[in-house]
């Protein structure tokens, strides 16, 4: 996410490191890299001359120029306006009527069905009774889609007659009312591109269910045609705010810098992978320091909270005092991490990891590790000393990873037990590196 834009702003910040003393040239140069990285991320025109005037009538000031420490000084400024650009601080969802109504708008293939099943889980799990509304009739399979995301996230889904959108739509809002329903997600038609009578059907759905959220989601990856849509849908229907999709994947960060902007509307979410709890509340701030390199400490501890389990963390740390940590110990931790998603979005959250280039993230790696290990009885994962050659030779073929992988994984598990009672001894104190070759 970012990683381009990340890579050239940090080249910016580097110009004006080690020199002798910052001047109004050099703070200049700096501003221009910036400008050229903001483009280059396909932020749009416009919103680039505005941020880079603010920018540089900040940085100019006395107070960066006569600073001890003036790179930081000017970070701390392209972070503040970044924080700026998008908003300076989170948006709710905001629910007035009961049933509430949030409808899902934007073009097809923006992601739109799996991100209002993905809102429904996410609602759901803040204790309230969500329906799903169908009236997606035009996209083959849409409905069908949708039936099969509400069942993987346990919220019924409403179809009607699966031919008009209207009554659908209709039928919905009385069945919502009858079931005593908090939250109806209508998951709308789109289209390959912005026409007029896509518009009128969205037009009088939004007549007839009166929703407090109309979210356009928007594909990430498709730059500044992405915010000419958002704005031609902000013209007719007033959105309410935007869900940008497909972040994790090679999107600049053209669209997350420049929506809020040019049509005063802000992000309230955004999609950090295809699994569906893969939907993230949007935070400036948190977003600003992401894409300086800085890190977001404070997203990755209330994933954390959301996914762990305080009584097995409790557990987990009673064992590692105890050097006590067994394989099936370590599953059960990596069933832990894998919930709050891939390995490198949560390298993402750490500040600097961006500036670690030699470091790669091997997702397979964690596939290995864990066939390894489901092959090896429940004796030898709490015993791995029992595990002889032709132990090694059984599990090799069972996992269908090479001999010299379980041998690895083996040596690493008992590096680890010896290093966990070095600092389990009085006056010892840090923690084990996590083992297994993972980085």
């Amino acid at each position: 996410m970012f990683d381009n834009l990340q890579q050239k702003l940090e080249k910016a910040f580097k110009s004006l490191r080690g020199q002798g003393k910052i001047t109004e040239k050099n703070v200049k140069d700096a501003v221009k890299m910036v400008k050229m990285s903001l483009l280059e991320a396909d932020v749009n025109y416009k919103v680039v001359k505005d941020f880079i005037e603010n920018v540089k009538q900040k940085a100019l000031g006395a107070e960066v120029l006569n600073s001890l420490s003036p790179d930081q000084q000017f970070i701390k400024i392209v972070r503040d306006e970044l924080t700026e650009l998008m908003g300076k601080s989170g948006e709710k969802l905001e629910f007035v009527h009961r049933p509430s109504c949030v409808m899902m708008v934007g073009l097809q293939g923006s992601g739109k069905t799996t991100t209002a099943a993905k809102l429904a889980k996410k609602i759901k799990s803040e204790g309230k009774k969500v329906l799903l509304v169908a009236a997606d009739v035009y996209r083959p399979a849409a409905i069908h889609q949708l039936e099969i995301l509400g069942g993987e996230v346990d919220v019924p889904v409403f179809t009607g007659d699966r031919k008009n959108p209207e009554a659908i739509v209709t039928e919905a809002s009385k069945a919502a009312i009858a079931q005593n329903v908090d939250v109806m997600i209508l998951d709308t038609a789109g289209r390959l591109h912005v026409d007029e009578k896509m518009m009128r059907e969205v037009e009088q759905l939004r007549r007839i269910v009166s929703p407090d959220e109309i979210l356009m989601v928007i594909d990430s990856m498709i730059g500044q045609d992405a915010v000419q849509t958002a704005q031609a849908f902000n013209d007719r229907l007033e959105v309410s705010g935007f869900v940008l999709t497909k972040l994790d994947g090679d999107a600049r960060g053209g669209v997350a810098l420049s929506v809020r902007k040019v049509t005063g509307k802000p992000i309230k979410f955004v999609g950090v992978s295809e699994k569906l709890d893969g939907l993230e509340a949007f935070f400036p701030d948190r977003m600003a320091s992401r894409i300086l390199g800085m890190g977001d400490i404070l997203s990755l501890i209330e994933k954390a909270e959301q996914t762990m389990d305080e009584e097995k963390a409790k557990q987990m740390e009673r064992k590692f005092r105890r050097a006590e940590f067994t394989f099936d110990d370590f599953l059960d931790q990596l069933q832990q991490i894998k919930k709050m998603g891939s390995l490198s979005s949560i390298l993402e959250m750490l500040p600097g990891a961006g500036k670690l280039k030699d470091v790669t993230v091997d997702e397979n790696r964690l596939r290995h590790i864990q066939a390894v290990i489901h092959s090896m009885t429940p004796r030898e994962r709490s015993s791995p000393k029992i595990i002889n050659y032709s132990r090694k030779k059984r599990i090799a073929a069972g996992s269908g990873r090479p001999l010299s992988d379980v041998t690895r994984l083996l040596e690493q598990f008992d590096q680890m037990k010896k290093m966990m009672k070095k600092i389990s001894k009085p006056g010892k104190r840090g923690f084990p590196r996590l083992p297994f070759g993972l980085q």
